[in-house]
């Protein structure tokens, strides 16, 4: 199995995301930060990734209050326990849409523009996988 890092999804990814149920979707955020923060604008910063991510961490937050989501989980890796890959994340993050609308109305507002910034300069790329709550099995 290839493993890629992504900044933004392919073709496919993206008219997938408009297939599927209304239920809640958890998605699955595996993330690599650039040692240090690199803006598109080329401003002179002494930010690392981690530290840009962090500022647009706390919009995203905000936005996922406003679409009735939340931060489910938010962690370090530590290490790898099973399998092999080249080289490990170096944070993962839940995070809950109540339903497929939400998200879509939350990468809608204005505040994603204004801080998406933030994630660009911070992300060497990310692994973004959705999940739902799987059926009870008895």
């Amino acid at each position: 199995m290839q493993v890629f890092n992504g900044l933004v999804p392919n073709k496919e990814q993206l008219a997938g995301f408009f297939e599927g149920d209304e239920e809640a979707i958890y998605m699955v955020n595996l993330l690599k930060y650039r040692e240090h923060a690199e803006y598109a604008d080329g401003r002179k910063t002494e930010l690392t990734g981690r530290e840009a991510y962090a500022l647009y961490g706390v919009g995203v937050q905000r936005c996922l209050a406003k679409v009735g989501g939340s931060i489910t989980f938010a962690g370090k890796v530590s290490r790898l326990v099973l399998g092999e890959v080249e080289e490990l994340w170096d944070d993962v993050v839940i995070a809950m849409y109540p339903s497929r609308a939400a998200m879509l109305e939350m990468m809608q507002l204005p505040e994603m523009t204004e801080i998406g910034e933030h994630r660009m300069a911070g992300l060497a790329g990310q692994l973004n996988i959705e999940t739902a709550i799987a059926e009870a099995h008895g």
